[in-house]
């Protein structure tokens, strides 16, 4: 049975269908064999010693300090040590010339004991000169009132007699009413001649001659200046003969061995210090040496310092040598946590997701989206305490913008 045309035309199209196909399956093909791959940089998870830091800068401050200054204002008139020379507690450092110091001493002492006296004289009812008149005037009156008396007596007498008038008897009384009166006034005089108001004025006066003599006495003290504890002179702005003003510095003296730093950390790093954390201390002034200290005082509050917010930390330094200076500005960086041998990734590696973090893991070179827990995380490395082993490698990104997603197919880079 021979075949119509009919029938040829639909094998024609089913073998231009079955081509088509076969050409569609061999582009698909030719696309995913010779596609381009994402390049991206990778990491391996391994086994490494982490520690997380703060840095911030800090002031240098001696625990035993001795500041000298100027009590009154003077020249300088002997020097006895030098920058950078070991004393001992009591030793005398330098003298100021006491000629003012002396003439003020002895003024406060005049000055005192004129105080002293004026309260003396008001205590005991006046002067010895005021005292021994009253006495005298006293006597008098008693004299003249005793006699007075006398004579009074002697006319009443005559009166009853009738030798004597009435107006003699009342001019007599009247004498002794008047001699009455006088020792009164004189009796109120010697004892009652200064009010409250006179005897604290005197007290007042006296209390502040006493703190003249006392201020009067210390700058005559300090004419030599003595240091109270043992060090080292860091500090002698002064020379033979300048004059030096009250209040200006003179010298000072500090055990170089004992030393605290003043650090200020930001707000955001206050909750990670706390007492006893080790502390390494960098000047610029002596570069490759490190000193170490630990955390004395963690921040107790939050100030403001400048235009920060900040915790203040006290920090001891516990190798001091006598190179370290007082004053001196330093960087100090705490060591806030330390783990070590343990699995870690670079930082950049880690990614979040609503504070969840995963990281994208390399398998057959595609990557897998693996969720992670993650401990320490420094500036760059961060812990991992699950959801990776040792050895795995995961992507860090891409060598161009290209974002990476799970599933994506990728070719590490060299």
């Amino acid at each position: 049975m021979s075949s119509t045309p009919k029938s040829n035309r639909a094998a024609q199209f089913v073998i231009w269908g079955v081509a088509l196909v076969v050409v569609a399956l061999a582009i698909h093909a030719i696309r995913v064999y010779t596609r381009e791959r994402v390049v991206v940089h990778t990491a391996q998870v391994s086994y490494q010693d982490l520690i997380k830091t703060s840095s911030t800068n800090g002031k240098v401050e001696p625990l035993d300090d001795y500041q000298a200054h100027a009590q009154v204002a003077g020249q300088v008139q002997d020097i006895y040590v030098d920058v950078g020379d070991k004393v001992k507690a009591g030793q005398l450092l330098l003298k100021m010339d006491d000629a003012d110091a002396l003439a003020r001493l002895a003024s406060a002492n005049t000055a005192l004991r004129a105080a002293e006296l004026a309260a003396s004289d008001i205590n005991q009812g006046g002067s010895q000169d005021e005292r021994n008149s009253y006495a005298a005037d006293e006597s008098r009156a008693k004299l003249q009132r005793h006699e007075d008396a006398a004579s009074l007596a002697s006319l009443e007498q005559l009166q009853q007699k009738g030798a004597a008038s009435p107006a003699e008897i009342a001019a007599a009384r009247a004498r002794l009413q008047l001699d009455d009166n006088t020792l009164h006034t004189i009796e109120m005089h010697s004892t009652q001649r200064y009010g409250a108001a006179d005897r604290a004025r005197a007290q007042a006066q006296l209390a502040d001659a006493r703190a003249a003599v006392a201020a009067a006495q210390r700058g005559y003290a300090s004419a030599d200046i003595h240091t109270p504890i043992a060090g080292t002179v860091y500090y002698l702005p002064v020379s033979e003969y300048d004059y030096a003003n009250t209040g200006e510095d003179l010298v000072y003296v500090a055990d170089l061995k004992r030393l605290r730093i003043t650090a200020y950390f930001d707000e955001p790093e206050v909750g990670n210090l706390a007492a006893g954390q080790p502390v390494s201390i960098k000047w610029e002034a002596k570069p490759g040496i490190v000193w170490h200290g630990h955390i004395s005082q963690a921040p107790t509050t939050i100030i403001t310092y400048g235009t920060r917010n900040v915790g203040e930390c006290f920090i001891d330094v516990d190798d001091a040598d006598g190179v370290l200076q007082p004053n001196a500005n330093v960087t100090v960086t705490v060591t806030i946590t330390q783990h070590l041998h343990v699995l870690s990734l670079p930082r950049e590696a880690v990614r979040f997701e609503n504070t969840q973090p995963y990281v994208f893991r390399i398998v057959n070179n595609k990557l897998v989206r693996t969720p992670v827990q993650v401990g320490v995380i420094n500036l760059t490395r961060a812990e991992i305490t699950g959801g990776l082993g040792e050895g795995d490698v995961v992507a860090i990104s891409a060598t161009t913008n290209r974002d990476l997603s799970d599933g994506l197919e990728i070719t590490p880079a060299r």
